[in-house]
């Protein structure tokens, strides 16, 4: 099968398109899926440079999502035949090769039925933005109809899809973004306010939407010098849930005084740790995503396409921050 290798850590260079041998069925939960789209997200280009900064071995085929046809299903899957059209997150771990080729082995507890009324292209880059968005929001900071939030980067990948769970849950939700025209974008996806933070300190804007009394949640998808400044955007005893490893540079005496709660958010971590529980909820997360997609409740934005052999492209294009919304490789 061809597939994208990463070739050694480094820039997108190092990603090379390559003919390796089609995955065998390894365990009794896998499925052997044909694919046809893979999502390209800002973790795939943090393992090409650095894997060493993950839990585990990251495999040398990238990818963390996809959608795909159902080949070949293991003596332990239900739910799943071959023929059926899936989409999925599961990150290259250890022996299990990403997204980023013909075939995949996925673990069935990580998938669900592709949305009918979506193509594969806009399937394969809901799943891994998805599952993090709804873990941050719902798991870990219990988001209620009747909280104002605060998302960061709302014309991201992650962010656009935190705005409409928002939206889903009856909560107000203001956002962060970098252009009039991001702004717009956030806005269509249910944002009630955009904040370009080039132009206004956030800070200042979130008090002001909130009569100064702080958002109840908070949600970083930057991390450094934006987590440190948006303690203060939040209320006492509010939530802070961000998907960055905080580094010494964190001043952590703003929500020390404020009781706030804060919480880390990665979502493969189950795959990199086999926590079964983790994972079967990971799948239902992606099931009741069908259901909001299907119900027109729930959209995806593709920015842009590539073939799969131009995945260095892609990967360059995400590192530039100028996309909305996803990133996506085309595998057929």
């Amino acid at each position: 099968m061809k597939a994208i290798v990463m070739t050694t850590p480094g820039g997108p260079e190092v990603l090379q398109l390559q003919d390796l041998p089609e995955p065998k069925l390894t365990r009794a939960t896998d499925m052997l899926v044909r694919v046809k789209a893979a999502g390209v997200n800002p973790v795939d280009t943090k393992m090409r440079a650095n894997p060493k900064a993950y839990p585990g071995p990251i495999a040398p085929v990238l990818g963390c999502d996809g959608a795909g046809v159902v080949q070949v299903v293991g003596s332990a899957v239900t739910g799943f035949e071959p023929g059926d059209e899936v989409y999925y997150s599961q990150g290259p771990v250890r022996d299990r090769l990403g997204s980023y080729a013909e075939a995949a082995l996925v673990d069935y507890r990580l998938a669900a039925r592709k949305p009918k009324r979506m193509s594969f292209t806009d399937a394969a880059a809901v799943p891994l933005v998805l599952i993090t968005a709804w873990e941050a929001l719902h798991n870990r900071a219990g988001m209620k109809s009747w909280h104002k939030l605060l998302v960061h980067a709302g014309a991201g990948g992650v962010g656009h899809i935190a705005i409409q769970l928002a939206r889903i849950a009856g909560a107000e939700v203001c956002t962060t973004v970098g252009s009039a025209d991001k702004a717009e974008f956030a806005r269509s996806f249910g944002a009630n306010l955009a904040i370009n933070y080039k132009e206004k300190n956030f800070v200042e804007a979130v008090l002001e939407w909130t009569g100064g009394k702080g958002v109840d949640i908070a949600f970083d998808t930057v991390g450094g010098k934006t987590l440190s400044e948006t303690f203060s955007a939040v209320r006492y005893y509010g939530d802070v849930v961000t998907l960055l490893a905080p580094g010494p540079e964190i001043n952590w005496s703003v929500p020390r005084v404020r009781n706030q709660r804060v919480s880390f958010e990665l979502m493969l971590i189950p795959v990199f740790f086999d926590l079964t529980e983790a994972m079967t909820h990971q799948g239902e997360i992606l099931r009741r995503g069908t259901e909001l997609i299907e119900g027109r409740e729930l959209r995806i934005h593709v920015d842009k396409t590539f073939p799969l052999e131009q995945a260095a492209e892609a990967h360059a294009l995400l590192a530039s921050g100028k996309t909305r919304g996803k990133v996506v490789l085309t595998v057929d």
